[in-house]
């Protein structure tokens, strides 16, 4: 199923349209009598009918990687793209595992920073752009590598940013991978739709959904388990990060973010999803990403480094 920018999917007629709807593929998409007081009418009469004529050439560059992997929340300030890059990290510890990172969070690239890589950019070759490489089997893509500062923001309507989230997939030169990870903004909106619809054909494996305890961000998740049943992206689990304070002198555990509602296993166990974890807060796993480097390597034996490596085994055994 495809979806496009503030869309209904492609092909499909949505669940709240008119008894007469024609579809959204059809030539009179928003324009019959039937489509008259449809919520949909507005979104049908000015998106392409038909599907994407590009999805042929995404699936054709992402036709040899194995795993895609979408980090989700619905809520802003949980740890995306710190569990993005330290997943990629983790992942990379295997030099016969070949991965790769898609920023597609395009008004707050953050993985630059944090994955360590900086003021590199991008370069065009005869197969493609070029990811940067952060280590020699790891390689990331974000619109940071484009912009002429750090501070330089990026003002750009649902269309622009589709756009980009479309030239990343199918104009870079990925090659053969075993993980591609997307580091997603908060919220269910043009940057979701757009690579839900652009990977239709090359499917996706499955979506990290990544929460902290407490019940004003269990909401906004509750909203993105939503989007991906709708959009029928399969999910892998939760994770729930910042879950409790580790004292690292006594090992005396705090709740910072009390889970007045029962946290991320309530939710869990109320909706049918797998808890893969719990990561407790360390404040060294803000150093590692002002720092760009792996929490994992350089804190190993932290408790919030074992709960990490815990998930990622996890993750790697459902879904191989």
């Amino acid at each position: 199923m495809a979806l496009t920018k503030n869309t209904v999917p492609v092909g499909e007629v949505p669940p709240d349209a008119n008894e007469h709807c024609p579809g959204p593929e059809s030539a009179s998409a928003g324009k019959a009598a039937g489509c008259e007081g449809c919520p949909n009418q507005e979104i049908c009469s000015t998106q392409a009918a038909g599907p994407d004529p590009d999805l042929p050439l995404v699936a054709e560059r992402l036709q040899n990687i194995r795993h895609k992997l979408l980090v989700l929340s619905g809520k802003g300030g949980v740890g995306k793209s710190t569990f993005t890059s330290q997943l990629a990290f983790a992942l990379a510890t295997d030099e016969s595992t070949e991965i790769g990172v898609v920023d597609i969070d395009i008004c707050g690239p953050s993985l630059p920073k944090i994955m360590g890589s900086e003021r590199e950019q991008v370069h065009s070759a005869s197969g493609g752009w070029q990811p940067v490489y952060v280590q020699d089997n790891l390689a990331l893509m974000s619109i940071g590598f484009m912009l002429p500062d750090d501070e330089a923001a990026v003002i750009w309507r649902g269309p622009k940013k589709s756009g980009m989230i479309k030239q990343f997939l199918k104009d870079v030169d990925w090659g053969t991978l075993d993980y591609l990870l997307f580091d997603t903004p908060p919220g269910t909106s043009d940057e979701h739709l757009a690579v839900v619809q652009l990977l239709r054909d090359s499917g996706i494996t499955g979506a990290i959904i990544v929460t902290t305890p407490q019940e004003v961000a269990l909401q906004d998740v509750r909203k993105e388990i939503d989007f991906c049943r709708k959009a029928k992206v399969p999910i892998i689990g939760v994770v729930e990060n910042m879950s409790g304070f580790v004292c690292p002198s006594c090992h005396g555990e705090s709740q910072i973010f009390y889970p007045s509602t029962g946290g991320a296993k309530a939710l869990c166990d109320e909706l049918g999803i797998p808890l893969l974890g719990s990561i407790p807060l360390d404040p060294r796993i803000g150093q590692a990403c002002d720092q760009g480097t792996s929490f994992l390597d350089t804190c190993a034996s932290s408790p919030a480094a074992q709960a990490y490596v815990k998930i990622i085994d996890g993750i790697k055994s459902l879904v191989e």
